[in-house]
């Protein structure tokens, strides 16, 4: 599930006057380690006139000066420019190339790009991208930008695929049914507190037992086809109390899911296609709604008939069954189904790459604590293995399932980064990209290797508040008024569990990795069993 507000320590930033300046120079000289006060340009015959404002502000912390410079980096030749950026981002250079090549020319993470799909999909791809740790958490604050239609991209797909509904994921925090749709998810959340632990170890002794089968008689197994069936069996058994394979739906759900999940993203996703059919595939144009109709109405069939004692709390709060269901479905299809697909077998990637070291450790230390709580997995047990917990958080910080953040400057806003100050103008879209700002060498030592214990301890802890793959920092939680993830609390807990699970079972593992549109495409090529 895909939003607390969150501390500045960089940046503070209220309403402007706009009948004062500042020049670049003179801002420079004027920021301290204290609060100051810059008077940003204004300039435009067209706009109506307003009334004065209290100044943009800038608290500065430490005895550093930056420079207020202007955002570099361009949109190019209108159609063409974005055009370019996006093969430059899918085929020429790639994703992470891409970012970093721009980073390197304009010798600043933030500058000014074309973000993906473009023509003919979204109406206007230009972005200021944000992508240091400072810069980033501008995107998390509501009273700085707006989350209206956004939670795409520069894109919104059809609400013809979510029932004609916009789902609360494309709801802007000031808008009213925002706050409604959320407190359902907590309803939904709390009222499957005590179904999570038991019904996820059941459904992935399942997983276990299939792997195991697959690889015994064929010597490697697909852990994405095992997870996607356990993932959704799980959700479903924990948040509704139905079993997909006793109804109508049977093992359809994640095949069904899939699909329905491409329409939405196939814009900025990349199939492994030849460029030129990708490109007029999904890149170029839509894919239209009508195609997964009935594949998206069994889905709503299956989450009307078992999710009814959420529905009824819906209509108390003034939402209709209808509008509830398709928000349920896409809260367990899109965001937590969809999470587990990505995030899982990154995890299981990081650590299997990590080797047997951290293998034993974290068998030596899951197994101790739940034979210290009477056998069994609980919160307790849990708490009282740092170790699992601090590589799950790298995890997350590593590879976070959401990669992207975007978010439109309600107002003429500075934006701090480590080395400048940059002035936004109301109405621009911020884009961030998260596995920069969560790798940023100035905040992580080692910032591109996975390190096991590095959220351990008193130190470790003080990292947390960047980890931000929830839409905020992991120091925060969500709330009514905010944009981070309803289910934060919940996907930490899976994510433990699934190491719990993996580890009580065997003392250490082996893997192949491949690519995959969403995710690493993990096969499992040995499990070891557990020997103490």
């Amino acid at each position: 599930m895909a939003s607390a507000s969150l501390p500045f320590t960089s940046v503070h930033l209220q309403f402007y006057s706009p009948n004062k300046s500042l020049s670049s120079s003179s801002t420079a000289t004027r920021l301290s380690s204290r609060r100051v006060t810059v008077w940003p340009i204004r300039a435009s015959v067209s706009e109506k006139p307003s009334v004065p404002a209290p100044p943009v502000t800038v608290s500065e912390p430490g005895e550093s000066k930056l420079p207020l410079k202007k955002i570099p980096g361009n949109y190019g030749v209108p159609f063409v420019g974005p055009i370019q950026d996006r093969l430059d981002y899918f085929y020429n250079q790639g994703r992470d190339e891409f970012f970093k090549s721009k980073i390197q020319k304009y010798q600043s993470t933030v500058f000014r790009t074309n973000m993906p799909p473009g023509p003919f999909i979204a109406p206007n791809p230009k972005v200021v991208a944000l992508l240091d740790g400072k810069s980033f958490p501008v995107l998390f604050d509501a009273s700085k930008v707006e989350k209206k239609d956004l939670f795409t991209g520069t894109y919104m797909p059809s609400t013809d695929l979510t029932g004609g509904y916009r789902i609360l994921s494309y709801l802007d925090p000031s808008e009213p049914k925002h706050a409604k749709l959320k407190q359902l998810l907590f309803f939904l959340l709390k009222s499957s507190r005590n179904r999570v632990i038991p019904e996820f170890e059941a459904c992935y002794t399942e997983l276990f037992e299939t792997l195991e089968k697959e690889l015994a008689e064929k010597g490697k197994s697909s852990f994405q086809t095992a997870n996607d069936q356990a993932g959704f069996n799980f959700l479903a058994r924990a948040f509704f109390g139905s079993n997909p394979p006793d109804t109508k739906l049977g093992v359809d759900g994640p095949s069904l899911i899939s699909k329905w999940v491409l329409f939405q993203l196939g814009p900025v996703l990349s199939l492994g296609l030849p460029k030129y059919v990708e490109e007029l595939l999904i890149h170029t144009f839509p894919l239209p709604p009508f195609l997964v109709k009935k594949d998206y109405q069994r889905l709503y069939d299956f989450f009307y008939e078992s999710s009814g004692f959420v529905q009824d709390e819906a209509e108390k709060l003034g939402i209709a069954r209808e509008e509830a269901c398709h928000n349920l479905i896409f809260a367990t299809c899109f965001n937590s189904f969809g999470g587990m697909k990505i995030f899982f077998p990154n995890m299981l990637k990081w650590i299997a790459r990590a080797g047997v070291k951290l293998h034993t450790e974290l068998a030596q230390e899951i197994r101790s604590a739940i034979g210290s709580n009477g056998g069994k997995v609980t919160m307790a047990a849990m708490e009282q293995m740092p170790l699992m917990k601090s590589v799950v958080y790298e995890g997350f910080r590593i590879e976070p399932p959401v990669p992207a953040q975007y978010g439109k400057a309600k107002k003429d806003l500075l934006i701090e980064s480590h080395d400048a100050i940059f002035e936004v103008k109301e109405g621009e879209m911020l884009y961030g990209f998260q596995p920069f700002a969560t790798k940023d060498p100035k905040i992580f030592e080692r910032s591109e290797e996975f390190v096991p214990d590095r959220f351990m301890g008193d130190d470790g802890e003080r990292l947390l508040k960047h980890v931000l793959w929830s839409n905020g920092p992991e120091t925060e939680n969500p709330t009514l008024g905010n944009k981070q993830c309803a289910g934060k609390d919940f996907v930490v807990l899976v994510s433990r569990l699934l190491v719990v699970e993996l580890f009580r079972r065997y003392d250490s593992f082996e893997i192949e990795v491949g690519k995959s549109p969403l995710g690493a495409a993990v096969t499992v090529t040995s499990l070891k069993r557990a020997s103490f």
